[in-house]
C-alpha cells in the first residue's frame, strides 16, 4: 500500500470513525465480513478467515492479518489488525464495526478503528471507502 502522509490537521490523529448505510440486512453484512468466501468475492482479493472468536484472518492476499477479538453475530465484529507491510512487529490496531439496522432493507455500519500511527488517517480513511464500502455495497446489491 502506497501511503500519502497526513493532511496537516489529521496528521496527528490515530484513531477514526465512518458511518455508512448499506442497502443490505445486518446478517448479510456480517456473514460478507467474516466469510473466506464473500470477502473474496467483493475485494477481489484472496482471503482467508476464520470466523469464530479468537480465529485468525489473513486479508487482500496476506496484506493485513489478524484475529478476531469479540463477535457479537450480526450485531458487533471487533478485530485486531496488522498490515504485514507497514507495521511494526506486534504492532496491531482495533477495528470495530457496529451494524444498526434502519429500516427492513438497510443498515448502518459504523466503523471505528483505533491505535494506528500518527500520519495514518487520510491514508487508512481512504482506503475504508475504496477497499471496504464501495465493493461491499456492489457486492451485495447483486442477486
Amino acid at each position: 500500500m502506497n501511503q500519502v502522509p497526513a493532511t496537516t490537521p489529521n496528521s496527528k490523529r490515530t484513531s477514526l470513525h465512518q458511518e455508512v448505510d448499506i442497502k443490505a440486512s445486518p446478517q448479510r453484512i456480517y456473514q460478507a465480513l467474516l466469510s473466506s468466501k464473500d470477502f473474496t468475492a467483493f475485494t477481489g482479493a484472496p482471503a482467508e478467515i476464520d470466523p469464530k472468536p479468537g480465529g485468525a484472518f489473513s486479508l487482500f492476499g496476506g496484506m493485513i492479518i489478524g484475529r478476531n477479538v469479540e463477535l457479537i453475530p450480526n450485531q458487533r465484529i471487533v478485530q485486531a489488525w496488522r498490515v504485514v507491510a507497514d507495521f511494526p512487529d506486534g504492532f496491531y490496531t482495533l477495528v470495530k464495526f457496529e451494524l444498526k439496522p434502519r429500516g427492513s432493507s438497510e443498515t448502518s455500519v459504523i466503523l471505528d478503528q483505533t491505535g494506528f500511527a500518527e500520519g495514518d488517517y487520510d491514508h487508512l480513511s481512504k482506503g475504508w471507502h475504496s477497499h471496504y464500502w464501495e465493493p461491499l455495497k456492489i457486492f451485495l446489491a447483486k442477486p
